[in-house]
């Protein structure tokens, strides 16, 4: 029982951070996904956030009390905040609630989580109702126990490219201080999947035309997979282009579909995963999840 509570105190810390100045409203390019009419994923930002409305009683109003409000409207936003993490896809074929069915003490983490949830905007309408929005990251100490067991720590890859040799080879027998680049060797990934009807997740698979995985949990080192997820998505490839996450150099591919009960996994050519697959360098981007879905 004390290494629960520890573990979900340290969860508690790590999601608060972040949250301070973002609100509900829709920002440009942020792919969102409304549920219940009371609550959004934001996976752009990696946030879920629900509202909760307390409404004041005529005696309330007449004393100019707030508390009785407010205190229904964070109850009401607290019930709203666990439906729409619930909703969460992890996988392709699991949501959140597949997990909380089954396993109490994964409810029971997300219950205290939900309890210190941070209150993101206040609002006083004239009529005496108080709105609260409730927000709670997916990255942090939310992944941490959500994401699978299988998602291990990935010790450093050694990079043994055959380009860099011949690169080597090359810069030797040229002028001193001439740079030959080297073709295949990228800084990140950015996959167009628009138009395919896909959908996110927090643990993302690509595979070749063939079925072989190019992407997934396998490729990914945890600790990048709970502080930054497995992708980030966008709704616009300039976005995408001009993210840190990717750097400066991106390989940009454009998936062939979306597939999967959930359409959460995505198939890219054969052409364009022997890309990824051609430099051992692209392991490091992959392991570091540096990785960005773009999506309708």
């Amino acid at each position: 029982m004390k290494k629960r509570k520890l573990l979900v105190a340290m969860a508690i810390v790590i999601m608060a951070v972040g949250l301070q100045g973002y609100g509900f409203a829709r920002e440009s390019g942020e792919v969102l996904e409304l549920v219940n009419n009371h609550g959004v994923i934001n996976w752009s930002r990696g946030i879920v956030y629900a509202k909760g409305i307390g409404k004041a009683t005529e005696k309330t109003i007449q004393k100019g009390e707030k508390g009785s409000a407010e205190a229904k409207a964070e109850m009401d936003a607290r019930s709203h905040l666990f439906e729409t993490i619930n909703r969460v896809r992890i996988d392709s074929s699991t949501l959140v609630e597949d997990l909380v069915k089954k396993n109490d003490l994964i409810r029971m983490q997300l219950k205290d989580m939900i309890k210190v949830a941070e209150i993101v905007k206040r609002e006083y309408l004239s009529d005496g109702t108080v709105e609260l929005t409730l927000g709670l990251k997916l990255h942090g100490g939310f992944a941490q126990f959500i994401l699978p067991r299988e998602i291990k720590h990935v010790p450093n890859i050694k990079t043994i490219s055959p380009r860099v040799q011949k690169r080597k080879k090359i810069e030797e027998e040229t002028k001193p201080g001439v740079k030959i680049p080297v073709a295949g060797v990228y800084t990140g990934l950015i996959l167009d999947a628009r138009g395919l009807k896909g959908r996110p997740a927090m643990c993302v698979r690509i595979v070749d035309e063939d079925g072989r995985e190019v992407y997934g949990s396998a490729y990914v080192s945890r600790e990048f997979a709970v502080h930054h997820g497995m992708a980030r998505y966008e709704k616009e490839i300039k976005a995408a282009r001009n993210s840190q996450r990717v750097s400066d150099n991106p390989l940009i591919i454009r998936g062939l579909r979306a597939q999967g009960s959930g359409r959460c996994d995505f198939v890219i050519s054969n052409a364009d995963a022997s890309k990824i697959r051609g430099a051992s360098e692209n392991l490091l981007f992959l392991k570091k999840c540096r990785v960005i879905i773009v999506l309708d």
